[in-house]
């Protein structure tokens, strides 16, 4: 009877140890593909350097564009620019 009620105890503790692992690893799954969204998401930033000029950098590759806004004039073209942080591709 001692040995039957031991193993059952055992087997419970680590029946409740995996249910917990699974739980944790599920959680923490989710966490780090909500981060990859969120970066996604924010991927480009909008930058006016003065009154006519206004820069787009894109954060994950380093690459931006600018543009020059004459107060009156109409519009003007995109022109990109190279990147000041080097990739190592």
């Amino acid at each position: 009877m001692k040995n039957s009620s031991s193993l059952i105890i055992g087997l419970a503790i680590i029946i409740g140890f995996a249910i917990l692992g699974f739980s944790l690893v599920t959680a923490l799954g989710e966490k780090e593909s909500e981060a990859i969204n969120t970066n996604a998401e924010h991927r480009y930033e909008l930058i006016p350097a003065n009154e006519n000029n206004l820069i787009i950098f894109d954060k994950e590759s380093g690459q931006y564009w600018n543009k020059f806004i004459s107060v009156d004039e109409g519009p003007t073209t995109w022109e990109k620019g190279d990147s000041p942080i080097k990739n190592n591709e």
